[in-house]
């Protein structure tokens, strides 16, 4: 007995000397002048290139928002990686990840836009941020919506920047049901299911809110025959918004569609859950500034949450999407659609159905990408962009009048 006690004491000795000496030893470490480091004395600092660096939107700047509040912000991304709603091809939990590769040769440094003539930073200095992605589990569906609605609900909620500089503008606070300004999400899906749980806390914000639904699919599908949560996929979770009072009566639009359907039924459940259809055609029938207007008219002033189905684009310009329909608008029509309906009353925006597995060569990430982009000017300013721009070869009478 007096053997092993003498021998566990010799046992700490040892430890605590060498920890002493570990100690002692960090103590005289200093720390480097890396000022005449070969590096930085020849090349400055270590700046990331446009296909280098921590994955963020834009190389915006990066914080796990959900468990650190110690950055404010303005507008957020927010990715929801979640795709078990699909009802033909999977894949959409990595369009968060796929929509922050095709963003990558953007950057706040290197994003001034000739028709915008500004920038998402520079427009009215919101304070942008990359919150990351909320970890919804894969295995319960019914789990994953209430996780999304409270990571949603965590991030609105939060007290906003309130802007980088003096030309920042409050949007929000003459909305909201509390008079307070709220930040804003533009979220990345996942597929299109993410809507629900969205606007149910956009609701306990703002109440009922409008929608501009852009997609080759209503996604009002109705839901007889089915149980509890089978009755939520991505092609029904507008019935069930509406159902649950989250959108304002007759005042919401889809645009792009041109889907298969059962029958002329399907269209008029479509009506009595509140939408109007603008359809894929229409914009060779009517002109791009024709779609614009009518979605500007159903939406008026109300409080608006816009939601942009990859698939609405051609599967020829955006193969990355779970369920493609041919016969889709381009990159550039939804680009200036987008465009065009700045100064709307948005309350938030997404970007959803980006299935990476299906890409090529990134066209369809850097296309979401590029919507996500437009997002975040248009919900900075009061109205859209004007044609042209300074130095071009346009007069006033060069517009095409008969589109407008």
């Amino acid at each position: 007995m007096i053997f092993i006690m003498i021998l566990l004491t010799a046992v700490f000795l040892a430890l605590s000397t060498s920890a002493h000496l570990h100690h002692n030893r960090h103590d005289h470490v200093q720390t480097p002048d890396i000022s005449s480091e070969p590096w930085t004395s020849k090349y400055g600092p270590q700046m990331d290139l446009g296909y280098t660096g921590p994955l963020s939107f834009a190389h915006l700047p990066y914080l796990k928002c959900l468990e650190d509040s110690s950055k404010a912000f303005d507008i957020a991304i927010l990715g929801f990686p979640f795709d078990t709603t699909t009802t033909f091809r999977p894949g959409a939990r990595f369009g968060p990840y796929a929509i922050r590769v095709g963003s990558k040769r953007m950057a706040p440094e290197w994003w001034w836009d000739m028709g915008w003539q500004g920038s998402p930073d520079s427009v009215h200095g919101a304070g942008l941020l990359d919150c990351g992605d909320a970890p919804i589990t894969p295995m319960d569906n019914a789990k994953a919506l209430v996780q999304m609605e409270a990571a949603y609900d965590t991030l609105i909620n939060r007290p906003g920047l309130e802007g980088t500089g003096t030309s920042y503008k409050n949007r929000t606070s003459f909305m909201a049901k509390d008079g307070k300004e709220h930040p804003r999400l533009v979220t990345l899906g996942g597929d299109h299911t993410i809507v629900l749980p969205i606007l149910r806390s956009l609701n306990k914000v703002y109440g009922p809110v409008s929608v501009i639904h852009f997609d080759a699919h209503m996604d009002t599908g109705p839901t007889e025959g089915r149980i509890d949560q089978e009755r939520i996929t991505h092609g029904s979770y507008f019935t069930i918004a509406w159902e649950e009072g989250l959108m304002l009566g007759n005042r919401s639009i889809h645009g792009g569609i041109r889907n298969k359907m059962s029958g002329p039924e399907f269209v008029e459940h479509d009506e009595s859950v509140g939408f109007q259809v603008i359809s894929s055609e229409d914009i060779d029938d009517y002109g791009i500034q024709n779609v614009i207007k009518a979605i500007r008219k159903r939406i008026g002033d109300a409080p608006v949450y816009l939601s942009l189905d990859i698939d609405t684009v051609d599967p020829s310009l955006a193969p990355a999407t779970g369920t493609p329909e041919a016969g889709g608008w381009t990159t550039r029509e939804m680009i200036r659609i987008l465009r065009g309906l700045t100064g709307l009353n948005f309350v938030g925006a997404d970007i959803v159905e980006v299935a990476p597995a299906y890409d090529t060569a990134d066209i369809t990430a850097i296309a979401a990408a590029d919507f996500v982009y437009e997002f975040l000017m248009m919900m900075q300013l009061d109205e859209p962009p004007k044609p042209g721009h300074p130095g071009g070869p346009w007069v006033e009478a060069d517009l095409l009048v008969h589109m407008q």
